[in-house]
């Protein structure tokens, strides 16, 4: 009896939820004209947690830049205020674009159901879905790509990272010779077995992980900030340098029982997704926040409470907080050169090429693979084997290896609009704004 007033108790709780956000769905409103150099996104609408992640994400697979943000969703209630470009830094003067922006924000599903919004990230069966971590090294992809490769599998996209000597990939394969799905349990198990024999490292007590599933996963780089988080990346190795600079402090806010979380990196695309990933994936929401970004640097602010309405209450605690955040906004932040692998697609072509890149020394710290209509564009990050960068006579032997129109070098490994290049590095435009800051 009472299992069955508590099932009919939820329901009737599911509905009411469902009519709250139909009275009140989400308003947005797109300016172009108040500003000058960016377009102003805002969103006004019912509070629930997660929508900050889910809004930001739809603005990530769109490519866009946020260079600005105002965030408020203290209490039933919202009201966020983005400042976005593309890529090269301009105006987003394309209507397809805006009306897909309004349209998919307002849409009571983009909410409502957080990992299904129309942006391909719906679940497929059209292909096997590979998930992996295990301890980085040179030759690591090449190795995996190997493996498939000699297992018949063919690569119609993937997704590759590193950081911190741990590194993760989610890979989606379909069947050489079918090109469906692989669901043949015995065979699903002999891939899974042999990738982990392969990735396991004698040096490393952590034992890689495998995971197979024979559909589609959810955003993939969504879920390799959950993997990366899980195999505890974020944890510091003894005397390993970091030559990236980053700066995360926290602080109690205790006149409105906050916890006051800053950041100041370098500024580059889907920084702020990474941060709120990271804060997600420990379980906080943000209540308030601010990001301002100039030259070439961005500095986040963040008022957050745990999920269960309590700021950080140890030191241990922030601390845990500074390495998380650190790990989420440098496992994209790495250096190196970018190549551009783009032709017709053929089985094997990503094993053949990482393996060109291994034997001449390159290590591939990311990667994205993807397939469209018999055409491959495969996207790496390289650097030499400490970390540093490649040499221009062996980048040119690579491409002279795989092919000088095919493999392309592209001048920087993230798109920058030119105005902001020009602006001097390290000269933090807002420098005496934090200054001043108190909490």
């Amino acid at each position: 009896m009472l299992s069955g007033f508590y099932l009919r108790s939820s329901k009737m709780e599911d509905e009411y939820t469902r009519l709250v956000w139909r009275m009140n769905s989400p308003r947005v409103v797109i300016d172009n004209h108040t500003c000058e150099h960016a377009t102003i996104i805002e969103i006004i609408g019912a509070n629930r947690h997660g929508i900050l992640l889910e809004v930001v994400q739809v603005l990530m697979a769109l490519d866009l830049i946020i260079t600005r943000a105002h965030i408020s969703s203290d209490g039933r209630w919202l009201m966020d205020v983005f400042n976005v470009t593309d890529c090269d830094g301009n105006k987003i003067r394309d209507e397809r674009i805006l009306k897909y922006i309004k349209k998919t924000l307002e849409t009571d599903v983009c909410f409502l159901k957080s990992r299904t919004c129309s942006l391909g990230l719906i679940p497929t069966k059209d292909h096997t879905t590979i998930e992996l971590t295990g301890t980085d090294r040179t030759g690591f992809l090449s190795e995996v790509s190997a493996v498939l490769r000699d297992l018949k599998c063919n690569v119609v996209s993937a997704e590759f990272w590193t950081h911190n000597t741990r590194a993760a990939a989610i890979i989606h394969v379909t069947d050489q010779t079918t090109g469906y799905a692989i669901e043949d349990p015995k065979r699903l198990c002999s891939i899974k077995d042999l990738l982990i024999n392969v990735i396991k490292d004698k040096h490393d007590l952590r034992v890689p992980s495998v995971t197979i599933c024979s559909s589609g996963s959810d955003h993939k780089q969504r879920r390799l900030h959950q993997m990366m988080f899980a195999d505890r990346d974020f944890e510091r190795c003894e005397g390993r340098k970091d030559r990236i600079s980053t700066h995360v402090t926290v602080l109690d806010c205790k006149d409105r029982d906050y916890t006051v979380v800053t950041s100041r990196s370098r500024d580059r695309p889907n920084l702020v997704f990474d941060t709120l990933c990271s804060l997600t994936d420990m379980q906080y929401v943000v209540f308030h926040g601010t990001v301002i970004t100039g030259g070439m640097e961005a500095y986040q602010e963040y008022y957050i409470r745990h999920i269960d309405g309590l700021p950080m209450g140890s030191e241990a605690e922030r601390q845990r907080v500074i390495e998380c955040l650190e790990a989420a906004i440098k496992r994209r932040a790495t250096e190196g050169v970018e190549l551009v692998l783009s032709t017709n697609d053929r089985f094997g072509l990503l094993s053949e090429a990482t393996r060109i890149f291994r034997e001449n020394g390159l290590c591939i710290k990311r990667a994205e693979i993807s397939t469209k209509r018999g055409k491959t564009t495969n996207t790496f990050l390289v650097t030499d084997v400490s970390g540093r960068a490649v040499e221009k006579k062996i980048i040119e032997m690579v491409r002279a290896q795989i092919g000088q129109t095919t493999l392309q070098v592209k001048d920087g490994h993230f798109c920058m609009s030119p105005k902001r290049h020009k602006e001097k590095a390290g000269s933090f435009l807002f420098g005496n704004f934090l200054k001043g800051r108190s909490v």
